[in-house]
């Protein structure tokens, strides 16, 4: 279910428990493996709680496997910290930062991921931008016949600022992204500065051919090329969304849903969804501000429940 949208003609479609219970997830399937596996690339040494709370996110939504690539120097930590994952150790430089090396450590995850998350925890621009190099080139020498396997991908955080200086070689994943910028990375992305929220988030959905989810606006990608998109505005949440981490639950939460077997606008209408009514949620029982980004991944499931799913 989607509504197809005219930006200069109709407003976007409002996302609601109403259209989320005639838009329904997947059934859980017989085993883990029937929900979907989800490698998430990033997790500097100073970072690696960023990663963490992206996973949790991804089970909490209802992956069913989950692995996370992190600094080599923190990968053991990760594992402790969040044992329901597998956690893999990647090249980093002097400052602990992920490099785009040694992708052939992660090969085997790599090809079995149906959904990778780059981004949550990187924490050098030049290097995140490297990494999605090196994840292209691989792409470039893959199988890719038709009925091979391609993983969606969803970028966010620093990986986000590589994409416009790699887009003449992005065809590899148009039709697969999957975006979640903050508005200073939606400017990034854009070249500019932000005029219209709802017109800009459906610009970078055509220039990249993707899915972005941007402060409670998500777009599709036209992909008929008639100029049109497809637009939706979450319509909760609360500004105690604002605190650290949240953005990376986003992304994880997204991550999981698409790993089900979603499209890519309703894994993002969900996750994004999710991710709202969970601030709600805690606003309830906590106020408005001061709950943490890792207690939003905890009321996912009790969400998914209430709305029949």
């Amino acid at each position: 279910m989607s509504t197809r949208i005219d930006r200069k003609g109709g407003d976007p479609t409002p996302v609601t428990p109403s259209l989320l219970r005639d838009w329904p997830l997947p059934a859980p399937g017989e085993d883990k493996y029937s929900r979907g596996t989800v490698l998430v690339i990033g997790g500097g040494r100073t970072t690696p709680g960023a990663a963490v709370l992206a996973g949790t996110a991804a089970l909490r939504a209802g992956a069913g496997k989950l692995t996370l690539a992190v600094a080599e120097s923190v990968a053991v930590q990760v594992g402790v910290a969040l044992p329901e994952c597998g956690a893999m150790g990647l090249p980093e430089n002097a400052n602990g930062s992920v490099t785009g090396e040694g992708l052939d450590r992660i090969s085997s995850a790599l090809d079995r991921a149906d959904t990778i998350l780059v981004g949550p925890g990187l924490d050098d621009l030049d290097l995140a931008e490297e990494l999605l190099r090196r994840l292209l080139e691989r792409e470039d020498s893959a199988d890719m016949s038709e009925g091979a396997h391609r993983p969606a991908l969803v970028v966010d955080a620093y990986a986000l600022a590589g994409l416009p200086k790699l887009e003449e070689r992005l065809e590899p994943w148009r039709g697969r992204l999957i975006l979640t910028p903050n508005m200073h990375e939606a400017e990034i992305l854009l070249g500019r500065g932000l005029k219209d929220l709802e017109s800009d988030v459906m610009s970078i959905a055509r220039r990249f051919d993707a899915v972005v989810s941007c402060q409670g606006v998500i777009a599709g990608s036209p992909g008929d090329g008639s100029g049109n998109a497809e637009l939706w505005r979450i319509t909760t949440g609360y500004g105690g969304l604002g605190t650290s981490g949240s953005g990376d639950v986003l992304a994880g939460a997204i991550a999981g849903v698409r790993a089900r077997g979603t499209s890519g606008p309703q894994a993002a209408c969900w996750g994004t969804h999710l991710h709202a009514a969970a601030a709600d949620r805690l606003a309830s029982k906590l106020g408005p501000l001061g709950f943490l980004a890792r207690e939003l991944a905890d009321e996912l499931p009790a969400l998914m429940l209430e709305l029949n799913t």
